[in-house]
């Protein structure tokens, strides 16, 4: 793949979308690790690097970070395909990815991604990150896309306050009705990625479904130039933590309450 045609629109609008990145038979290996983590290594994980709705419910499993600690995606994390896409739109050398995740909003999933800047959670200067976001399912408007506001990594850091959202704790304090007119609605079919700026503001709808899930898959590359703001990031660690400790709490109370109702 010749990434390099994408580095004008990456520079200019903060995100990009390159349909077909990986081909089917790239996908399937990955999903079929992706389901031998979830099957084999996910019911000895915490609540921290697993969390589901309902633990009692293994298809309302949200969320997975720190896959890299499993060996194939510790491998998977130097895919030259993927490294490539990231070092061409940066625009200089990647570190070895960190944040490898995964992502799910299960049918009928009534939460919202708040809007957001990943480089709020990440305190890197320059802002020379940027995350892969490869969809695992078809994603449309339905099953809760996620939406940019194009050109937004030009406007810096925004102020964000705390979220109830779990993997959110963060979202914009001043997301409004100027950057809704402006923002755009991505859909994406299994093996395509969204790239996006760590200074990009996006966020995603509700799944509206009833019978399809939104699952995808991401890694996050920062250029070998950029620094962390090490007192910044522990002050979103810590509301982290917190935000973790409240919503395990909340839904311990909640199943509590409807094996008693």
């Amino acid at each position: 793949m010749n990434f390099s045609e994408y580095k004008s629109a990456y520079d200019r609008e903060g995100f990009v979308v390159i349909r077909g990145f990986l081909d089917a038979p790239q996908l399937n290996v990955l999903k079929e690790n992706l389901d031998r983590y979830i099957r084999d290594v996910v019911p000895g994980l915490t609540s921290a690097d697993a969390f589901f709705e309902d633990r009692a419910r293994p298809e309302s499993l949200r969320q997975m970070h720190r896959l890299e600690q499993d060996p194939f995606f510790a491998a998977y994390q130097q895919h030259p395909l993927w490294r490539q896409a990231a070092e061409t739109l940066l625009g200089e050398p990647a570190r070895v990815p960190t944040g490898v995740e995964w992502f799910n909003k299960p049918p009928g999933f009534r939460h919202v991604t708040p809007p957001h800047q990943d480089n709020f959670y990440f305190c890197l200067a320059p802002p020379q990150v940027l995350t892969m976001w490869l969809a695992l399912d078809t994603v449309d408007e339905e099953n809760g896309c996620l939406r940019y506001v194009p050109g937004s990594q030009q406007w810096g850091i925004r102020p964000h306050q705390r979220t109830a959202t779990l993997g959110f704790s963060q979202g914009l304090t001043n997301f409004g009705q100027e950057e809704l007119h402006l923002e755009v609605a991505v859909e994406a079919e299994p093996g395509d990625v969204l790239i996006h700026h760590g200074n990009t503001i996006h966020r995603a709808e509700a799944n509206r479904s009833s019978t399809r899930h939104r699952r995808s898959f991401a890694m996050v590359f920062q250029g070998e130039s950029c620094r962390r703001d090490e007192s910044a990031f522990e002050r979103y660690r810590a509301a982290s933590e917190t935000q973790q400790r409240e919503l395990n709490t909340q839904a311990v109370s909640s199943c509590n309450s409807e094996e008693h109702s």
